[in-house]
This record gives C-alpha cells, sequence and structure tokens, in this order.
C-alpha cells in the first residue's frame, strides 16, 4: 500500500514537471532577452553622454527620489523572497497578503519615479545646451524601466489574487517564483542604470 502511493506521488510529479520545466526555460528566455535589451540601451546611453561630457549642462544633478525609489525596489525583492518561501510552506493568504503589498510597493516606486522625471523635465539642463540630451535619454532610460515596472504590478496582482484561491501549492507554484525572479532583475538593472546616471552626470 505504502509502495503504491509512493509510485502515484512519483507518477504525478513526473507529469508535472516537464511543464514547470518548460515554463522555467520560457521565463530564463524572457529575462535573457530583456537583459540584452537593457545592457544594450544602457551602452547606447553612456556613449552618447561620453560624446557630450564637455558640455557644462550635461553635468546636471540626479534627483535623489531616484535613491529613494531604489528603497522600494530592493523591499519588493525582500517580499517577493517571502512569498516564494510562503507558499512552498502551503501559506496561501500570507503568500497573496506579500504578494499584493509588493504591487502597492511597485505603485510607489512609480508615483516616485514621476516625481524624479518632473524635475529632471523641469530643471535648466532640459531646455539649454545639448546637455538636455542626457537628460533626455535619463528620463527615456527611467521610463522604459518603469514600464517594465508596470507590467510587474500587473502581474503581481494576478498572481496574488491566484494565491488567495489556494491554486498554488508545494509543487505548482512556478508564477511565484517567476515573480521574485522579475523583480530581482529589475533591481539589477534600475542598479545599473544608477551607475550610469552618475558617473556620466553631475551624480546626486
Amino acid at each position: 500500500m505504502f509502495l503504491d502511493s509512493v509510485l502515484v506521488q512519483r507518477k504525478s510529479r513526473s507529469t508535472m514537471l516537464p511543464s514547470d520545466r518548460r515554463q522555467q526555460i520560457g521565463a530564463w528566455l524572457f529575462l535573457g532577452s530583456l537583459l540584452i535589451f537593457f545592457l544594450a540601451t544602457i551602452l547606447l546611453y553612456v556613449i552618447y553622454a561620453h560624446r557630450r561630457a564637455d558640455d557644462p549642462q550635461s553635468q546636471a544633478t540626479m534627483p535623489l527620489s531616484f535613491l529613494v525609489s531604489t528603497i522600494c525596489l530592493f523591499a519588493i525583492s525582500g517580499l517577493v523572497h517571502l512569498a516564494t518561501s510562503s507558499v512552498r510552506r502551503d501559506q496561501y493568504l500570507r503568500t497573496s497578503n506579500l504578494l499584493f503589498i509588493s504591487a502597492a510597493l511597485a505603485l510607489l516606486f512609480m508615483a516616485i519615479q514621476a516625481f524624479a522625471m518632473g524635475n529632471l523635465l523641469n530643471s535648466p539642463a532640459t531646455f539649454a545646451g545639448t546637455g538636455k540630451g542626457v537628460v533626455g535619454m535619463v528620463v527615456v532610460l527611467a521610463v522604459l524601466h518603469a514600464l517594465h515596472v508596470l507590467g510587474g504590478v500587473i502581474a503581481l496582482g494576478v498572481t496574488g489574487f491566484v494565491a488567495r484561491t489556494g491554486r498554488y501549492d508545494q509543487e505548482r507554484h512556478f508564477p511565484v517564483v517567476f515573480a521574485a525572479q522579475y523583480w530581482h532583475f529589475l533591481d539589477v538593472v534600475w542598479l545599473f542604470m544608477l551607475v550610469a546616471f552618475y558617473f556620466t552626470t553631475g551624480g546626486f
């Protein structure tokens, strides 16, 4: 009897794991393509900013709110990591709450970013000299990142709702894992952007 139950468990796992592997491969390909896109965009920005290094307007300072918003991103990564630990323990309500809180923090991140970009667009560097191109490129990169954050907000909301219905369990919870991977990815990309902004402008 015990042997039969073990065989049934192994059989069910063998039918579920290939699907999870396909999802994982698709997720890694998606994140890999996004990484190439962002790295190429940041590289183009650095090359452009380097060519404008002699323009005094390119030394415009970056808003400190960029650094404040970074705290939100790290907090989200921590929360979604906790969510993955919770779903593995079948703590569905806690997992859902963590994901919903993460989505709320992501909205706060976008609000802070919008405030920061508003300050940049209203700064003197936007309206004078070729340095306005550097500031403009900073805004473009920040907007690109924010758009991917918006996609993450939707994913967190949907995943949180599904988690509340109890459709995830210890073995079938890849969407929660991918949500965590995606936010870790956004953290890394944003850190690359901050470093590029710091060395190609007047800093913070």
